[in-house]
């Protein structure tokens, strides 16, 4: 594991309270979080719930001993705790590398408070580098792909290139926890993220798309000697 990554995830500890209801993010870096939370509750009398947003981070949480509840059951989420494939300096997010998108987003907009914990190289000027992620329906994803190219040229993107991620042998497409498909759209950069994420998700067989605006407040940045969290 990526020493920057877990100290970010070691630092997000610091906004765990005792009884809170905490939604646990998806990838690499939230599960080091989640593993991390298991060995404290271990070694300390804290106990809390949390959600998981993928069945990859709920068998990780099951291992480190931290309990779950399903979404339906929490009257509300205090916090959680998640990684990101890009953040600006305005908090604005591409993630759903992992292809775990809608539920990382359904949980962290429902959240008193989103902490987004990241290694150095994840901080950009200008989002765009890291292909989008947009989570279609299968029914008719090649219209819906061109759709999606449009729509992202319209927001000022020149060249965005729309394709369909396959599983690693390249023949079938992956399939989310959901029952989707994701297009991954490498676009370079993007100008505009909140045009951009207006003109998807008004597209008919979007289900949701990579770029989490103004959900973010607490940016924790994994160091080789530590951590620094920024906060908006």
């Amino acid at each position: 594991m990526n020493v920057q990554k877990v100290n970010a995830a070691r630092a997000a500890l610091d906004y765990v309270e005792d009884g809170m209801t905490l939604g646990l993010g998806s990838g690499s870096t939230a599960e080091e979080f989640v593993r991390l939370l298991g060995a404290q509750m271990a070694q300390e009398p804290i106990q809390v719930r949390g959600i998981a947003t993928s069945r990859g981070t709920e068998q990780v949480a099951r291992d480190a001993g931290v309990p779950l509840i399903s979404i339906e059951q929490a009257d509300k989420i205090d916090l959680t705790v998640d990684g990101a494939d890009e953040v600006d300096g305005r908090f604005r997010l591409v993630k759903g590398g992992g292809a775990c998108l809608l539920r990382e987003k359904i949980v962290a907009s429902a959240s008193d408070l989103m902490v987004v914990i990241i290694d150095e190289t994840k901080l950009v000027e200008t989002l765009g580098a890291f292909p989008l992620p947009v989570e279609v329906d299968p029914f008719g994803f090649t219209i819906t792909a061109k759709k999606v190219f449009d729509a992202l040229r319209r927001a000022g993107v020149p060249r965005p290139d729309v394709s369909l991620r396959r599983l690693g042998d390249g023949l079938e497409p992956l399939v989310t926890d959901g029952g989707h498909y994701i297009l991954d759209c490498s676009c370079g950069e993007i100008p505009d993220p909140e045009r951009a994420a207006a003109a998807l998700i008004e597209i008919p067989g979007v289900i949701d798309h990579g770029l989490f605006l103004d959900i973010a407040r607490v940016v924790i940045v994994g160091e080789d000697d530590g951590a620094r969290a920024m906060e908006l």
